[in-house]
């Protein structure tokens, strides 16, 4: 009789590290606590905004989870990493609001100076072509708009072919059609499997174009979900009418069960309630409005109740 031994349990396979890991983030400057425990994973191939009100502890989070500076407590890790050994691999890269440009080189010759830092890089004209620069290959740095600069900045990330993109601001002071075309070249990127955080004072950039919206204020984390489902975190809803002799009719408005605010736009109302049927109904039947709509908080509103409701900046 032969005896037989069971085959071990195959092992389960190595799972695959967050693209960002933070736990217990904390990062003091004297008496001032910018970053209080924050807690944030990030999966490979998401795209997140990461919101918040000025000195709600942002940008230090982008300085640590860049390896900038350290934290007072906590850790982080990019893709399983220290920050700075990932930087190192090639494996994050950032674009951030200003710095970091020779206005005397041209684009060209910016990207192939950067292109020498790395052991491994993507070709220069690759990564022209993909920020959308490659017209303007020859121009001296100098003479390009703040849109093609921050393009520049991108082009430059985009060289060690990074797991990671981090952008911290990136389309301050670029015009309209500067934002558009900057987004529309970053999502184009990121639909190749790339990961992009990005801290952004324009919420309706964060409403088009991230899978993910994380609201920081005080330091931490105070909401994490979709666009909508932050939006949904703003109870109720805004009434809008045409209303002749508006100012006659604030008092009662004001006066209406859920109505949290009332404001008055030339001959336009704008009521923010928990009970828009009640609003509604007072307009229609105890008043001479018209054009009466009824609309969901948007993320503006949601950002505002809840960053208040966690104290705000600090």
């Amino acid at each position: 009789m032969t005896e037989t031994t069971a085959a071990p349990p195959a092992s389960a396979p190595p799972q695959t590290p967050p693209a960002v890991a933070l736990v217990g983030l904390t990062k003091r400057f004297g008496a001032v606590t910018a970053v209080d425990g924050l807690d944030l994973t990030v999966r490979a191939g998401e795209v997140v905004a990461f919101l918040g009100p000025n000195g709600a502890g942002k940008t230090t989070t982008i300085d640590m989870l860049l390896g900038l500076s350290r934290p007072d407590a906590g850790s982080v890790e990019v893709h399983g990493l220290p920050p700075r050994t990932a930087v190192a691999h090639g494996l994050v890269a950032a674009v951030m609001q200003t710095g970091g440009l020779l206005k005397d080189l041209t684009v060209a010759e910016t990207v192939r100076l950067t292109a020498g830092l790395f052991a491994h890089s993507r070709p220069v004209a690759e990564v022209l072509e993909r920020a959308g620069i490659a017209d303007i290959a020859d121009r001296r740095v100098g003479k390009c708009s703040g849109g093609q600069q921050q393009r520049l900045r991108f082009a430059m990330a985009l060289l060690p072919e990074p797991e990671l993109l981090v952008l911290d601001e990136p389309t301050t002071g670029m015009d309209v059609e500067g934002r558009r075309d900057f987004w529309t070249a970053i999502r184009a990127d990121a639909q190749q499997g790339r990961t992009v955080l990005f801290a952004t004072h324009y919420l309706e950039e964060a409403d088009a174009y991230a899978d993910r919206v994380v609201l920081v204020a005080g330091g931490r984390v105070v909401a994490d979900g979709t666009a909508a489902e932050i939006r949904a975190l703003s109870a109720g809803r805004t009434v809008t009418a045409t209303l002749p002799d508006a100012d006659h009719h604030l008092a009662d408005l004001r006066a209406l069960p859920g109505v949290e605010d009332v404001e008055l736009r030339g001959s336009t109302v704008h009521v923010h309630s928990a009970d828009s049927d009640v609003v509604a109904r007072h307009l229609l039947t105890a008043t001479a409005a018209h054009d009466v709509q009824i609309a969901s908080r948007g993320l503006e509103d949601a950002f505002l109740a809840l960053t208040s409701a966690h104290g705000g900046a600090r």
